[in-house]
Parts: C-alpha cells; structure tokens; sequence
C-alpha cells in the first residue's frame, strides 16, 4: 500500500520555522543546491518515519498537515506554546493509537503529534 515518504513544510519565514522544529522535535537542516530548500533530517535510519523539507511558501494556502510521533505529548504541547505554536485541538485518546494533539506551528501550518500506546514486546 502506497505509504507517505516525504514532507515539504511551507513557510513565511523558512529560517524561523527551522529554528522551531529544531528546538522542539531536535530535527537538524541542511540547504540543498542554489535553491531555498533545506533538507530536513528527523531521525536516524532504523527509526521509523520519513525525512523531508522546508520551503518557502509558494501559495498564500499551501500547507501540509502531518501527525508527529512524540514520546510524551505534554512535554511537546510545552514546547509548542513556548516556540510560537498553538495547539488548536486539545490532546485526545484514540482508541488503542495513542493521545493526538492538532496544532499550528511558527509559519501556520496544523499538524499532529501523538503519543502512541505501548506496544507489548514479542
């Protein structure tokens, strides 16, 4: 099944929203080419999740939303609020998901961050 395999995150201000992610989720950054175009760097390699990239916003209303997953999401709703962010959907259980919070970051883009459910060992 066709999965999600990148992100690109417009913004108004690209160094800014940079600096954002980077003090929230520890995401790192690097340019790429002659472009205003920064890689995103999110985890490692044997972790699960994708990497992508930070824009300049192109369309008044472009916007990507992605859900993000987070080890604890009171710890993240904190350091939203305290970066610029908003949490516009109060953190909510998702039967056997996990807690899901929606916000809007530094550049208003929404996204999600959930805290999933353990999972048991095999």
């Amino acid at each position: 099944m066709p999965r999600v395999m990148w992100f690109e995150l417009n913004a108004d201000d690209p160094k800014r929203a940079m600096d954002f992610y980077q003090k929230i989720f520890g995401w790192t950054f690097e340019k790429y080419g002659n472009q205003e175009y920064w890689l995103a760097k999110t985890g490692e390699k044997d972790e699960q999740g994708i990497d992508g990239a930070i824009q300049p916003r192109r369309t008044k209303d472009a916007s990507v939303v992605n859900k993000i997953t987070v080890k604890s999401i009171d710890e993240s709703i904190k350091k939203i609020e305290k970066n610029g962010g908003k949490v516009v959907v109060p953190k909510m259980e998702i039967v056997m998901m996990g807690t899901l919070a929606i916000f809007v970051d530094s550049e208003g883009n929404m996204h999600g961050i959930m805290q999933p459910v353990p999972q048991p060992k095999k």
